[in-house]
């Protein structure tokens, strides 16, 4: 079975405080399937970059 990587925003009080504290009022993290993996992101282009290294990862488990 393939796993889904997805990544999601979180806005309002769902960004966690540190990043609130810095004027932030949006975050992104990724969701393996549907899961919470990793921190939350300030920005978009952040959460891509760990969303690649997941599916990179996940793509190696499934060629072994």
């Amino acid at each position: 079975m393939q796993s889904r990587v997805n990544v999601a925003v979180m806005i309002g009080s769902g960004v966690p405080a540190m990043l609130q504290a810095q004027g932030q009022r949006a975050c992104w993290v990724v969701l393996v399937d549907g899961e919470r993996r990793g921190t939350a992101f300030a920005s978009r282009a952040e959460a891509l970059e760990c969303q690649a290294a997941w599916l990179q990862q996940l793509a190696k488990g499934y060629a072994a």
